[in-house]
């Protein structure tokens, strides 16, 4: 979730930083909310959730306190 005074310049690292994961086949799919508050993003293939919480810690977002970034990991079916 995006903190106050979000700072948009962060957005396209943060894209690019997404394409990256993409590349390295770490990112299922990735989107923002509809009323711009912030996004989603599913990671695969992660062995566990120390890990996933390791890679977000990277995202520019989170490097920049720009958003609230929290990992949960997802029993899907």
């Amino acid at each position: 979730m995006r903190r106050p005074g979000f700072d948009e310049a962060l957005v396209a690292p943060h894209l690019a930083f997404l394409d990256e994961l993409r590349a390295q086949g770490l990112l299922e799919l990735n989107g923002g909310f509809a009323d711009r508050s912030g996004g989603a993003y599913l990671l695969r293939g992660i062995a566990n959730l120390a890990e996933a919480e390791a890679i977000v810690a990277r995202d520019p977002l989170a490097l920049h306190g720009a958003s609230d970034i929290v990992v949960h990991a997802w029993l899907a079916r």
